[in-house]
Parts: C-alpha cells; sequence; structure tokens
C-alpha cells in the first residue's frame, strides 16, 4: 500500500520511506529552465548547472562545479513557471571549500557581482553537510512568486575555492508568468487584422 502514497507524501509513511518522501518534496529541480542557468566565477563551462539534480543523484561526485578567481560563485536560476520556494539543500566540498553562507535574491536580473552587493531578500548561513541532511527553510512570504532566483555563495570556511555538489530546491510550481510574457509579445507587434476588426465593430453594431 506504501507505494500509492506518492500523491499525498505527508501522510502515513514511516521512517523507511522519508527518503522516498524528500525525493517527491525536492523534485521542483525539474522545473528549472537548465538551458539558461548560469553560473559566474565557474572554473570550468557549464559546470554550475549539473548540481541541479534529482534528490537520487545527490551524492554523484562526478557533477559538481568548481569557483574559479575566488570563493565566491552567482547562480541564476530561472523557472519554467511560478515557484513559491519554501527551503533548500545544499551538497558543499570537504573541508574548507564548503560554502558557509548563502544570499538569496527573488526575480533579479543576472549582471554581475557588483549587482548583488546589496541586501538580499534572505542571508543563510551555512552548515558543513556533504549530505544534503540539513534543510534551510526561507521566509515563506519573501519567495511566494519566483520567476528566478540568484544563489550567491559568498563566502566558504576558509579556502581559496568552493565546491559545490548539490543544490536542492522545494517548494510549489504553478504554470503561469509565461503566459503573460507571451501576451506583452502581442502587444509589442500590433496586427494589422486587429485594428481593421476594431474600425467595423461601431459600424456592425450600429446595424443590429
Amino acid at each position: 500500500k506504501m507505494a500509492h502514497g506518492h500523491g499525498h507524501c505527508s501522510h502515513d509513511h514511516d521512517h523507511d520511506s522519508s527518503s522516498e518522501d524528500v525525493a517527491i518534496l525536492y523534485s521542483l529541480y525539474q522545473k528549472i529552465d537548465l538551458d539558461k542557468v548560469q553560473c559566474l566565477n565557474e572554473e570550468s563551462e557549464g559546470s554550475g548547472k549539473t548540481v541541479f539534480k534529482s534528490w537520487e543523484e545527490r551524492m554523484d561526485t562526478e557533477n559538481f562545479v568548481v569557483s574559479d578567481l575566488d570563493e565566491e560563485l552567482l547562480f541564476y536560476v530561472p523557472f519554467t513557471g511560478d515557484v513559491k520556494l519554501k527551503g533548500l539543500r545544499v551538497i558543499g566540498g570537504g573541508g574548507d571549500t564548503h560554502p558557509s553562507e548563502l544570499r538569496i535574491f527573488k526575480n533579479r536580473p543576472l549582471l554581475g557581482f557588483d549587482e548583488v552587493r546589496g541586501p538580499p531578500d534572505q542571508v543563510i548561513e551555512l552548515t558543513h553537510d556533504e549530505t544534503a541532511q540539513v534543510e534551510y527553510t526561507v521566509k515563506p512570504t519573501k519567495f511566494a512568486s519566483c520567476q528566478s532566483l540568484l544563489l550567491h555563495f559568498s563566502k566558504n570556511f576558509g579556502g581559496e575555492n568552493t565546491e559545490i555538489y548539490y543544490i536542492g530546491l522545494r517548494g510549489e510550481f504553478t504554470k503561469g508568468h509565461r503566459h503573460g510574457v507571451t501576451i506583452c509579445s502581442y502587444e509589442a507587434r500590433p496586427n494589422p487584422a486587429d485594428h481593421k476588426t476594431e474600425e467595423h465593430n461601431p459600424s456592425s453594431n450600429f446595424v443590429q
């Protein structure tokens, strides 16, 4: 009967299935627009996006990101819809290469490190975690409607570089904001046919 619990994961599960529960909760990576994910100061190009993976793959040490010139890493994470972010988990490198501070910004474009020097929407002090046991909760009111996140790992525990193996996001996803974007793009290019119909409308109404 436990197999039927997928839809409502918080009900009658025992401790044996807790990992399965977490896997369901942390499936938000599927709603990230991976092609548009960017990571500034990554040593190897394209490595930043590989840390957004399934819960089952969190211990995979083949795919990870290392910072390049210093300890900072800045991720731009766009979603394919609207996200209500509730929590996150991070697996970092061993010893002093593990990130120690995360600064989160909601719905900001990725312009560069200078743009994230101001006050973030939330700062999270990170602890050493190489298995993603620690969940960090975010302020629900601040992150109720996210189309994108900037994740700024600003410090580590003293290493020259920072290593990250996994970033897991938990929250609710709704399809939505893309539709608005589509409407805007139509309005930006008026269709002459629309205007013709508008011009004819008054006379057709008059006839009735």
